[in-house]
């Protein structure tokens, strides 16, 4: 599934070198009013990113549905899974793909 929210942009290349996974730092940090956030996998397969609060609850999910191999990006507007905006702050996001990879960066968003 992916959030009617979220742009998801894949770069699908014939035979590209292997992608290593990775995700990088949101662009802008801090933002207002939206971020993107780029991320690569290296094998195919279920990915997940999701956002939470300095106090480690879920806010938002951005992306969870299968991935090929390859980079992408996504974009999160500051809205949490039932659309309100959020307050300023800090947050989290975190990535979980096939093979195990998990990563998770600090962002944050001022008003």
């Amino acid at each position: 599934m992916l959030d009617d929210d979220a742009v998801l942009d894949a770069d699908p290349v014939g035979e590209a070198p292997p992608v290593p996974n990775s995700l990088g730092q949101n662009i802008p940090n801090p933002f207002n009013p939206s971020t993107t956030i780029r991320y690569s996998v290296s094998s195919a397969g279920p990915v997940s990113i999701r956002v939470y609060n300095a106090g480690g609850a879920l806010v938002r999910t951005l992306v969870s549905t299968a991935h090929a191999p390859g980079a992408y990006s996504v974009r999160w507007d500051g809205t949490d899974d039932r659309g309100r905006h959020l307050g300023s702050g800090v947050y989290f996001y975190r990535i979980e793909s096939a093979g195990g990879f998990r990563d998770s960066k600090k962002l944050i968003l001022l008003k």
